[in-house]
């Protein structure tokens, strides 16, 4: 799971998976939590996609996800219900077939669940699941491959989360911010000359309508010398600005 080639951050997918979302009976908590935690702990999220309890539809998400990132994260549709069929998915996905694990049924016969279909549907996984356990947690998290698979109940879903992410943590994004009163027509070639120059840095222009009109600049890197002087020619090429948040020295 870990990349290859020393200094190249963990690249991530979250995947997640309910018609409650799509169809906007809820709002997805998940995405923007995974998205706080994985940027505090230095792994890079590249793709977050909502998709339907449908098994093809997880299983071609999953795999195209699975073969494209380091590592896949998956919310919801793992209960006993009828519409949860993201172990389904997952197996589709890597043509693997669907197995009760005695871990998990164990789990079932400790909590005094009745051993019937809905019990034994939360047990069963794809073959050659593997279960990570944090301190005080019963249930596991299971992973298949390089997928690893979460509740979709919010609070679950966090406790779950910190199982897993100290085996995504890498080097963390050091951050900048300006902010300029001119419009972003009037500063977009400064920046676009600046981007060119610093290229391990990322820069971005986001126009904002609060009490008074303004364009945020956001600077990340992992690179300190480079997002410093990238943030001193910014300074200088916008003058005036407003510095919200100078790199760490």
């Amino acid at each position: 799971m870990r990349p290859e080639g020393r200094g190249r951050p963990i690249t991530a997918a979250l995947v997640v998976i309910g018609e409650e979302i799509l169809t906007g009976k809820f709002a997805d908590e998940n995405g923007p939590f995974a998205i706080r935690r994985l940027r505090e702990v230095g792994c890079d999220l590249r793709r977050l996609t909502v998709v339907p309890d449908d098994v093809p539809v997880i299983a071609a998400e999953v795999l195209a996800c699975a073969a494209s990132f380091d590592v896949v994260l998956t919310s919801g549709g793992v209960g006993p219900t009828h519409d949860d069929v993201t172990f389904a998915g997952i197996a589709a996905a890597f043509d693997t077939p669907l197995a009760p694990h005695p871990e998990l049924l164990a789990l079932v016969r400790q909590f005094g669940l009745p051993e019937n279909d809905a019990s034994r549907q939360m047990a069963t996984v794809p073959l050659g699941a593997v279960l990570h356990r944090g301190p005080g947690e019963d249930v596991p998290v299971v992973q298949i491959r390089n997928v690893f698979v979460f509740p979709g109940v919010p609070r679950l879903f966090q406790r779950k989360l910190e199982i897993v992410l100290p085996l995504l943590a890498g080097e963390r994004v050091a951050s900048a911010r300006l902010r300029s009163r001119r419009t972003e027509l009037d500063i977009a070639a400064a920046l676009g000359e600046v981007a060119g120059r610093f290229p391990l840095v990322a820069i971005g222009s986001y126009p904002r309508y609060e009490a008074e009109e303004h364009v945020l600049v956001t600077l990340d890197s992992r690179d300190l010398p480079s997002l410093a002087a990238a943030f001193a020619a910014l300074v200088a090429a916008l003058a005036p600005v407003e510095v919200v948040h100078a790199p760490p020295a």
